[in-house]
Order: structure tokens, then sequence, then C-alpha cells
């Protein structure tokens, strides 16, 4: 089952550890800074979003595009699925204060496994970005900053939870600012 958590602030000064996203999972924070990091964006996708007004912040780390590709694993794991977790990212980011007007949405991942033996059959990445802009699309929210797509490449995403700003690190080293 997702365990998905809204940490609220502490009475004391927050961890410098970051909370971390696991695959198909979630978290939302409100008010208690610090950083939250997802490993390992290959094909899936890590999506943020933040609030600068309230200072709530979320990420969630997708798997699959859909899930209609398995509704018992839809039911026990929401935040696997784009169309499945990202309502539920939102919603929860609502509960807390954030306003649909003020998010500001980031995503990275979504690469292909092209060199791969056998090749990208599947092309789980770039379904995963259409099922998500679809999703954004209808709802009127755009995506403000993202670092997607590639050959293999593997991201660690990382949401300030003090600023709102979002950094990638690719598995080459490389650091972006979102």
């Amino acid at each position: 089952m997702t365990v998905s958590c809204v940490v609220p602030a502490p009475p004391v000064a927050p961890s410098t550890a970051p909370l971390v996203v696991a695959m198909a999972d979630f978290l939302v924070s409100a008010g208690r800074g610090g950083r939250m990091v997802t490993y390992a964006l290959g094909s899936c996708l890590g999506i943020t979003v933040w609030d600068p007004v309230v200072k709530v912040g979320g990420m969630m780390h997708v798997m699959l595009p859909s899930a209609a590709l398995d509704q018992e694993k839809a039911a026990a794991r929401p935040a696997m699925f784009v169309d499945t977790g990202l309502p539920l990212l939102f919603k929860t980011a609502y509960a807390h204060g954030a306003r649909k007007e003020r998010l500001v949405v980031k995503v990275a991942g979504g690469a292909s496994s092209a060199n791969a033996p056998g090749g990208d059959r599947f092309q789980i990445g770039k379904r995963n970005m259409v099922a998500l802009r679809q999703l954004l699309w209808r709802n009127g929210v755009l995506i403000r900053g993202d670092d997607v797509g590639g050959v293999q490449i593997s991201r660690t995403m990382t949401l300030d939870l003090d600023t709102g700003d979002v950094t990638v690190r690719t598995g080459g080293g490389l650091l972006s600012m979102l």
C-alpha cells in the first residue's frame, strides 16, 4: 500500500537529511523546510509541486502512465501510475493550503531505453510524459520546468522545501536547475 504523509513543521530545527520519495510513492510537506529527493529516474517520472505562498511542496515518483494496466496495483499503490497518482498529489497539497493557480510543477525523467537489448519497445518514458501532459492540460496546469527524455539516463531530483528550487543530477554528474 502506498504510504503518503504530510510532514508538519517540527517543533525543533529540521533535520539536514532529505525526505526520500521511493518509487511508486509520494510525499507532501507543509512548512517543514529541508529537502525531498527521489533517485533512479529512468523512464519513471519525478514530479514536484510547490506553492510559494504557503510553502507546501510535494514530490512523486511514478512508474507507468495508466492504471488501466493493473487496476489491483493501482488500488494498492496509486502513486505507481500517472493517472491515479497525480490527482492524489494535487489533492494532498490542496488539503494543506496549496492552490492550483499558484502551483509550480516541474518534472524529470522519462528516458528511453533504446540502447537496451530489445530496444525501447514499450516506450514507457515517452508514454509517461504524454499521460502527464494530457492530464495537466485537461486541468489547466502547465509544466514550469523539465529535464526529460534522453537515452538510458538516470536522474536524481531534489526539491528544496524552503525555496521551491528543483535540481536534477544525471548519472554523469551534471547538475541542472529547473
